[in-house]
């Protein structure tokens, strides 16, 4: 009948809003750089900070993350891992062999930040 094809960008979608629903996950990383040719290239906000390779129906993904303070960072990681394998299996049918995340930094809040400030 034919093939089937997921674009890469899709499967990053899918990733994008599994870890965005975990708690914990202040933000996608990326950097300046990645934001920048995000705007130029008009790239889904969702899928910044998130990279996905698919080679003979498996699928390799790499996360970089900001956390927000407080929370502890390997359980944060570890939800988003299996959150991201769970929404991508259950969608696409592919294997996912292995999620990566990076952690970026640590969101502060804004209290928190005035207080450490001298005045």
């Amino acid at each position: 009948m034919g093939t089937i094809r997921i674009a890469n960008e899709t499967i990053a979608t899918l990733a994008g809003l599994a870890s965005a629903g975990i708690e914990g996950v202040a933000e996608m990383g990326g950097g300046i750089v990645e934001g920048i040719a995000g705007m130029l290239s008009g790239k889904n906000v969702v899928t910044r900070g998130v990279k996905v390779e698919v080679d003979k129906g498996e699928v390799i993904a790499d996360l970089f993350l900001i956390v927000e303070y407080g929370y502890q960072i390997p359980n944060v990681a570890w939800q988003v891992q299996e959150a991201v394998k769970e929404s991508i299996e259950a969608m696409t049918d592919l294997k996912v062999v292995v999620v990566n995340i990076y952690i970026q930094g640590v969101h502060l809040p804004e209290e928190d930040i005035d207080k450490s400030l001298p005045e």
